[in-house]
Parts: C-alpha cells; structure tokens; sequence
C-alpha cells in the first residue's frame, strides 16, 4: 500500500468515529441512548438496517463465494422482502404500541419473566459469537494479505467501534451507518467498473457474462427439491423468510434499528426500503465476484488465494511439489484465456463451451490438490480461500488511493455492523437481564451509564471471541448457520406469542429449552441443510409448546 492508500483509509475511517461519537454525544436517558430518541426517519432506517447486515463478511465472503459458486447464493435472499411485509404488519405495531425498548419485552407480557429472560440469553448467545466473527472476518484477511498482526487489528476494529457506540448509543450508530453505506457503494460501483474496463478489449460487458455462464456461473435458479444443494429457490423462499423473519422480527441489534423511528409509518418504510434494496444489492456483489472470476480467465491468478498458506507449503519439503502444481495451473490458465477469447468471439460454439468447462474441472482438480499438499505441510493451514478471492484482486489490481477506499469499506462494513450487534448486546442485557433481574429502583442516568459499560464488556467479549475464532468453509455461511441454530427457536416463540393465545409462558419455556438441545444436535449430525434449521426449529418449539399446554390443561 502506498502513502496515498493509507491516508484515504485512516482518513475515512477515522472520520466516521468521530463524527459519530460529537454528533451523539450527551445522551442522558435511556430513550435517547437505546431508541435514539425515537426520531429517525425511514431512509435512515432503511440504511442501518441493511448496514447491520451488511458486515465485512458481506463484502469478503459474498465475491469470493460467486467466484467459486456462481449466482446460486442470491437465492438465499428471497425470503427477505416476504418477511419484511410480515414484520411490518405483524410485529412493528406490537412493538409500537407496547413502547418496547427492545424485543423482549413482549414477552414478559405475554407470558413471563423467564421466557423473557430465556429469549434474550439466546440472542446473547448467538449475537455475541457473530459479533466476534464481525471483527475477526476482515481482521484474519488482512493479517494474511498484508501481514498486519491478527490480534492488533482485533483490537483497533474493536475499539473504534467502541468509542463511538458507547459515546452516542443507537444515535450513533445510525448516524455513522448512513457515512459507512455511502462509502460501501461508491467503492463497491468503482470496483465493478474497473474490473469490466480490465476485460480484454474484445470481451464487452455482455460478452464477460455469457463467458461467466459457459462456465456454470450465472445459474441463478435452482428449483429442485434435493436438500444435498444448500441454495435453492425453495430453501430460499421458505428456509430465508424464516431466518428473516426471525432476524429483522426477533433480533434486538435489527429491532433497535428500526425502534428508534419516529413512527409506525417511518419504521415500516424503512423495512420496506431494506426489503426492496437488499436482494438487488446481493445480487450485485455477487456479480462482482462473477466479473472477479473473468477476470481471471484471462488474468494470472494464485494456485490459492489464501497467502499464509501458499507460504507455509513454499516453506517445507512439499515445495517442490507445489511448484509442479503450480506449473500446471499456469498452463491451464494460458489454455483458458485462449479459448475464452475464442468463446468471446463465437458464443454459441457449444464445443468451445464443453473446452472451457473441462478446463475449469482440470483446474479445480489441481486446486484440490494443492489443498492437499498445503494440509501435508501443516495440518492446521486453512486452505479454504474464498475470503481471499475479492482482496488479492483489490491489492494486486486496483490503482492506488482506490485500494484504501476499498479497504475503508471492508472496515467500514465490519464497524457498522460490529457498533449495531454491541449496542443490541448492551441494551438487551441492560433492560432485560439487568433492569428486570437484578435492579429495578435506579434512575434513568444509572441505566445509561450501565448500557455503555455494557457496550464496553460486550466490546471486550467480542475481540476476544474474534482473537479465538478460526474461519469456516466461508465466513458468510457461518454468521448465517449460527444464527439458523438459534433463529429458529426464538421466532417460535414469538409466534407463540402472537397467534396462539391458549399456550402460557411454562409451556413455552420447557419447549424452548427442549428445542434448542435438539436443533444444535440435528445440526452436529447434518440432519439437514442449516437454511432448513429455522423452520425446523420454529415449528418444534411450537408444537411441543402445543402438547406441553394441552397436557397441562388436562392435568389441571
């Protein structure tokens, strides 16, 4: 990185915490500090709401996934804009209308103090780990790309999110979130231009797209019922509206979003907007990756992405080895590109179309089989390296002053998101667990200075998860399978909640109890594809929930 790329990172990034922490400061009672004072407007909903999502795992993993899956991810999106109409007619005027500062609260209504307790646990759980992951996400790619040291760049993530979150509460983090969204679209649309404008002169836009499609990249669609493919329209539809129902309905670090609006109206277009923007917006990231992946048709690409381990095996006796590998690949990729030009010039040769599929399958072999020598030379090496695909592309590709902005985004997206999920950390355990467990007789300056102490453990809580954590088959997929082990369960119970009146907090309690040991066991043992695991928890917890009372009236 040049001077240059250095003063535009620290700059943006540097800007965003402290026009947060002097824009919010002075919050003196609890509405200002967890509703934001209730005065937000919808398109600042709409945008801290698809911030919070959006995480740094979002702009790292998303590409990187197209680049090895194709479009078939997007699918995992279409159950958002249906849970976004079910939230705004089922649970914003609930929540309106009780004067919740959180999710939670509702509960204690409707059935008891425990269940309460025992929904917010289980958001504590599952929110605090992804929290972790939000910080250790960019942090353990950057490590490796730019050989920054792991737990420092934990640390300096997790403080300037801390500064301003514990300064200004959820005002803050919805101010912020407006600057750090602007800067993830610009540098996002700069990155897809540049890439097209990489493409050899002959290969157009239209062109990179149908090449991307030879190569099995642009199915979006997948309409079979085999629950062996993680990603179909039907796991899509079904599975995501329940992850997203249970994520924008039941989630306090997405329900403190749009709990600070300034009406029912103002909080229901902002779910509306984010319903509207999101799956175009997936869509687009992903296409990034896609456009990544023709890049490097034609472009020489790493055996694997992921440095530290190219240079844990270029380091041991397999060297050698790996460098016939590598030989190979590189011929491979020189036969690519002269057969993908050759495409780009006759698109509907189906022969040529058969040629480049079968390079791509002679590549992934031998990419496999790197894996293999990478995991001989050290068995603890991560050879998984679709996190690594966008940000090798950025650092090696991308002028200079343009590599700090995307840089600045990749850490924009991880603050963003990390300030939402500790400001929904602190409130929860403030106001659920705190307020009405512990003390109940304090005023509300003590409540406030208790949430930022709060923010600042939760803050802590979190470096350290990140300086523990280790990456998965992609870092995208595993926020996502935390959250469906809990979703689940807890969006069971708040339809319990809403739709079944008969049902009473005991019954509910034991089932959810009962639901949680079962869905984390049916994911140990792959009962099914974790998208699946919401509506399997969801409708477990309410059946036993069902039995549980209807034998208790028996009894009784």
């Amino acid at each position: 990185m040049e001077q240059l790329d250095w003063i535009i990172l620290i700059g943006t990034l540097l800007f965003i915490v402290s026009y947060g922490a002097w824009k919010t400061r002075g919050s003196k009672n609890v509405t200002d500090y967890i509703k934001g004072g209730s005065e937000a407007k919808w398109w600042t909903i709409g945008l801290s709401v698809m911030a919070t999502q959006a995480s740094a795992i979002t702009f790292l993993s998303t590409p990187g996934q197209a680049f090895h899956s194709g479009m078939g991810f997007v699918q995992f999106y279409f159950g958002l804009p249906i849970a976004m109409v079910v939230i705004c007619l089922v649970f914003i005027p609930i929540y309106h209308k009780l004067k919740v500062f959180t999710a939670y609260e509702y509960l204690e209504t409707r059935f008891d103090l425990k269940t309460r307790s025992l929904a917010a646990l289980l958001f504590l759980i599952q929110r605090g780990l992804a929290a972790g992951i939000t910080i250790f996400a960019p942090a353990i790619i950057l490590s490796a790309v730019l050989g920054w040291d792991l737990t420092t760049l934990n640390i300096i993530i997790g403080v300037l999110v801390i500064i301003y979150t514990v300064s200004g509460g959820t005002k803050a983090v919805s101010v912020t979130q407006k600057h750090q969204m602007a800067v993830i679209f610009a540098g996002m649309f700069i990155a897809f231009y540049l890439i097209v404008s990489y493409l050899p002169a002959d290969i157009t836009f239209s062109k990179a797209l149908k090449i991307a499609g030879a190569s099995g990249k642009m199915n979006v669609l997948d309409f079979s019922f085999n629950l062996d493919n993680r990603y179909t329209f039907w796991s899509g539809i079904i599975g995501g509206s329940f992850l997203a129902l249970s994520y924008f309905g039941t989630d306090q670090s997405q329900v403190q979003r749009y709990l600070s609006g300034k009406s029912v109206k103002e909080m229901q277009w902002g779910l509306i907007f984010n319903g509207l923007l999101k799956v175009p917006m997936q869509f687009f990231i992903l296409l990034v990756g896609v456009l990544v992946f023709v890049f490097y048709q034609f472009n020489a690409s790493p055996l694997n992405f992921n440095p530290a381990a190219t240079e844990i095996v270029k380091n041991s006796e397999y060297a050698s080895e790996y460098k016939a590998l590598e030989n190979k690949h590189k011929e491979i990729e020189l036969r690519k590109a002269k057969v993908n030009l050759n495409y780009g010039a006759n698109l509907n040769s189906k022969v040529l179309e058969k040629e480049i599929q079968h390079l791509n399958l002679l590549e992934e072999q031998n990419r496999e089989e790197a894996k293999k020598i990478i995991k001989k030379a050290d068995a603890s090496a991560e050879t998984n390296d679709k996190d690594y695909v966008f940000i090798h592309f950025i650092l090696n590709n991308l002028p200079r002053g343009l590599i700090g902005l995307l840089l600045a985004v990749i850490l924009s997206a991880a603050m963003s998101s990390t300030a939402s999920e500790l400001n929904a950390l602190a409130s929860t355990t403030a106001i659920d667990l705190y307020k009405r467990n512990v003390t109940t007789e304090k005023t509300d300056r003590h409540y406030v200075k208790a949430s930022k102490w709060f923010t600042l453990a939760w803050g802590i809580i979190a470096i350290l998860v990140a300086s523990f954590a280790n990456l998965f088959d992609n870092l995208i997929q595993l926020v996502n399978i935390i959250g469906s082990i809990f979703y689940g369960n807890v969006l069971g119970i708040f339809l319990l909640a809403f739709f079944i009146k008969y049902v009473k907090g005991n019954a509910v309690f034991v089932a959810a109890l009962i639901t949680q040991v079962i869905v984390v066991i049916g994911y140990k043992f792959d009962w099914m594809p974790y998208l699946w695991l919401n509506l399997f928890g969801c409708s477990l917890v309410i059946g036993i929930a069902i039995i549980i009372q209807l034998f208790l009236n028996k009894k009784g």
